[in-house]
């Protein structure tokens, strides 16, 4: 029998496409949903884009029928919009609050089919315990969902022959072995001497080449940064790589990330010339209560959201950062001035064509799976995209460390020849902030 799915608008504003997201089940919209999508309809925020999305797509269903009676959904389940149930709720629950509305029709639907699975799909997690207590099937909208723990490191260790890690060095190559054959596309590699441990080499699979190949390692580091560890070594591998398009770094606070992607950015787009503009950008949301409205213009606005990405390209700059470099003494300014390097938050990217450049967004784990294809659809002809983030550090209401961008991107894009994909463990920024990490 098939299940009747009752959908919650903070659903519908994380995905507008969720209706067709329930194979050949029906899927129910209470009227008071359609109401609370109609409050966000003017808003120029995604919640404001995806409202309107939702209300064309339900719009459009209408040519197959009448919503009151239900329009049949691609997947073979039919489309309803509910006018609302009259099940009574305990006196605690006001009906005149529109989470407790939706209760009641879940609860209508139930009793008026008791053969038919209702499930409520809400993403208010006080919501889904309601309606648990209440009696009602209640479950969290995660289409995409990986928890952490889970999700695809990018980098193995494999224990070999000592005459194999020998014979890497000596032939710049390594044919696959039986334990590496589910390797994936640019899947990093620590070779270990199985005898003796600090035997090791550092690689990584080839695809195209059907083999293990060295990293490539900066004899003079990247602007003044050198690798503290074997995840910052294939980091740098993979962020220098003018064949691979798409670079993801997860990591937790102080592991390096952002500071590697504006280091081989500044060296791909100001020493090499590789790319016509490094351009910078990061979501805007506040960490804690924001602090309101600031004044000046935009670029004084945006200053203290922006200000983590110039600590990074200051440090750079420094004495222990660029100092040889061609950029050296240029200062941030300067290069912004040329046209070399530009920061921006990602509110306007929508539309936008990006050709030739080196593109890194910074704290991606706040941004939803469509924001990030959104992101990344805009890279155009000999565009670089890299994406940094942690996802234990989510500001954002609307995701979480299972199902935000990052680690949906992550998970879509792990066998793709033109990606790689790094997860940094350990942390470098200082010893306090490595126990704060791991302590707090």
């Amino acid at each position: 029998m098939r299940k009747a799915f009752v959908i919650d608008t903070n659903v519908l504003l994380f995905d507008p496409q969720a209706i067709y997201k329930f194979a050949n089940n029906d899927v129910m919209i209470p009227i008071v949903v359609i109401e609370e999508i109609d409050r966000f309809k003017r808003d120029m925020s995604e919640n404001g884009r995806h409202a309107r999305l939702f209300s064309r797509l339900i719009d459009d269903m209408r040519k197959g029928g009448e919503l009151s009676k239900g329009v049949k959904l691609p997947a073979g389940g039919l489309l309803t919009v509910e006018l609302g149930g009259h099940a009574p709720l305990p006196e605690e629950l006001a009906m005149d609050k529109a989470d407790n509305r939706i209760l009641a029709l879940a609860i209508s639907l139930k009793k008026d089919n008791p053969k038919r699975p209702v499930i409520f799909v809400t993403k208010d997690t006080n919501l889904r315990i309601k309606a648990d207590a209440l009696g009602i099937t209640a479950e969290d909208y995660e289409p995409s969902s990986v928890e952490p723990d889970q999700l695809y490191a990018g980098t193995v260790s494999l224990n070999v022959d000592a005459h194999r890690v020998d014979e890497f060095y000596q032939n710049k190559r390594l044919a696959l072995l039986p334990e590496t054959e589910k390797l994936k596309a640019n899947q990093y590699i620590i070779l270990k001497d199985a005898v003796n441990p600090n035997h090791t080499a550092m690689g990584r699979y080839s695809k195209e080449l059907d083999c293990i190949v060295p990293i490539f390692k900066p004899v003079e580091g990247l602007w003044g940064i050198f690798p503290k560890n074997a995840e910052q070594a294939f980091a740098i591998d993979a962020l220098l790589n003018d064949e691979i398009k798409l670079v993801s770094l997860v990591g937790k606070a102080g592991t390096g990330k952002t500071l590697l992607a504006i280091a081989a950015g500044l060296a791909k787009t100001v020493d090499e010339g590789v790319y016509h503009r490094l351009l910078v950008s990061r979501p805007i949301f506040p960490l804690g209560k924001d602090i309101g409205f600031l004044p000046g213009d935009i670029e004084e606005k945006l200053n203290p959201w922006m200000q983590p990405i110039y600590d990074n390209i200051d440090f750079l700059f420094g004495a222990t950062g660029a100092k040889g470099r061609r950029g050296a003494g240029k200062g941030c300014q300067e290069l912004m001035n040329q046209g070399l390097l530009q920061i921006e938050p990602l509110t306007y990217i929508r539309g936008r064509s990006i050709p030739s450049q080196y593109l890194i967004v910074d704290e991606a784990q706040n941004l939803t799976p469509h924001e990030i294809k959104t992101i990344v659809t805009r890279a155009g002809d000999n565009t670089k995209v890299v994406l940094t983030g942690d996802s234990f550090q989510i500001d954002n209401p609307y995701v979480d460390s299972a199902n935000n961008g990052l680690v949906y991107l992550v998970d879509r894009f792990k066998e793709e020849a033109i990606s790689a994909h790094i997860t940094l463990t350990r942390g470098e920024r200082s010893k306090l902030s490595e126990l704060a990490s791991n302590l707090l």
